[in-house]
């Protein structure tokens, strides 16, 4: 089976997808270098990286007492407090809010290759980042991004490498004990990708004795191990392969190592947009909130970036809508009932 996957990435080639192709170029000489550093590999097997273990005592726990993660966040206030007071405090040049963001996820954070010598980060995330940094610090520029592998967000909130993160991170119980969110500005669920003239059918059945990528952290990889565990997946799944960055994964199934990626819908369908061999097989199997992630004692900020966000959806002009049009229309549809976030509530006291 390895040796038609590699033929068949052999003829498939790029699609002839313009610009993104030398985007993908390029993420494919990072992913392989990461990949293949510090990875082992046994008598004919090839190389992955170590996949997350299985979730701690603590974690589940939280996660079967936990009801309604996307509601345990603070109403909204822009008064500011201690944590905004700190930020605003930066002298000179550090006078930033500081954003964990992807660089590699299409219409959410990427850079553009068109853009000139800066290919400049652009994407919906993005846009949501200047939004909270003009808010916070009057000045939509005020920010420093800094780009974060999937299994380094909580880690680079809780030692204040970041102030923020804002990338395509869903709201859940076990990470609500490590970070705190924002209401959730966005609605997905994951769902399976694979080469289109692939037998996969979709979650379920037709993924048996098939190689899936996940990212390392993500909750795409925390519901197949799940799955698998309880018999909802065939046992011979084989969900071992696992990378630092999503996009890594579309690059595993273009060289044949895999044979499929799970992964949440809006990330899916940007990767197919840049790979027209590839699509979405069936239909999403989880519904999921994105949420803006920060330190769990970071009340005031967390409050204000929850107004920003009532004001990012209720701006007609230039908010929610607009955003979802200029990056995410033409992978998503242009309906964006779907993917439009719930009313908002704020179920945490303190």
């Amino acid at each position: 089976m390895r040796n038609v996957r590699r033929l068949r990435a052999g003829l498939r080639g790029w699609g002839g997808v313009g610009a993104m192709a030398a985007l993908c170029a390029l993420a494919l000489v990072f992913a392989l270098v990461l990949t293949r550093a510090g990875s082992s590999a046994g008598p004919g097997k090839e190389p992955r990286t170590a996949g997350p273990g299985v979730t701690d005592a603590l974690g589940a726990k939280a996660a079967e007492e936990c009801d309604d993660p996307e509601k345990q966040t603070l109403t909204p206030s822009d008064a500011d407090g201690p944590v905004i007071d700190a930020i605003k405090a930066r002298p000179g040049e550090r006078r930033k809010l500081v954003v964990g963001i992807d660089q590699n996820s299409y219409g959410w954070g990427y850079r553009d290759p068109n853009s000139g010598d800066s290919a400049r980060l652009e994407g919906f995330d993005i846009d949501l980042a200047h939004r909270i940094a003009e808010d916070v610090l009057g000045d939509r520029d005020a920010v420093q991004f800094k780009a974060i592998p999937t299994d380094q967000r909580i880690p680079a909130i809780q030692d204040g490498r970041v102030d923020m993160i804002v990338r395509t991170m869903t709201i859940n119980c076990e990470r609500l004990e490590d970070v705190a969110f924002s209401a959730p500005y966005f609605t997905t669920g994951q769902q399976v990708l694979a080469p289109k003239t692939s037998p996969v059918k979709g979650y379920g059945p037709t993924l048996a004795d098939r190689e899936i990528c996940t990212a390392a952290g993500s909750t795409a990889y925390a519901n197949l191990e799940a799955d698998k565990a309880r018999g909802a997946l065939p046992r011979s799944v084989d969900i071992r392969t696992t990378v630092p960055n999503q996009l890594d994964c579309l690059v595993r199934l273009q060289l044949g190592e895999v044979d499929a990626v799970v992964t949440d819908a809006a990330l899916a369908a940007g990767q197919a947009a840049q790979d027209p061999t590839v699509e979405l097989k069936g239909d999403s199997f989880t519904t999921e909130y994105y949420g803006v992630a920060m330190k769990k004692d970071a009340d005031d900020l967390l409050r204000r970036v929850n107004q920003v966000l009532v004001d990012f959806g209720e701006d007609t002009e230039d908010g929610w809508q607009a955003s979802y049009e200029r990056w995410l229309a033409k992978t998503m549809g242009s309906d964006p009932g779907s993917s439009e976030p719930p009313a908002p509530e704020y179920l945490r006291v303190s």
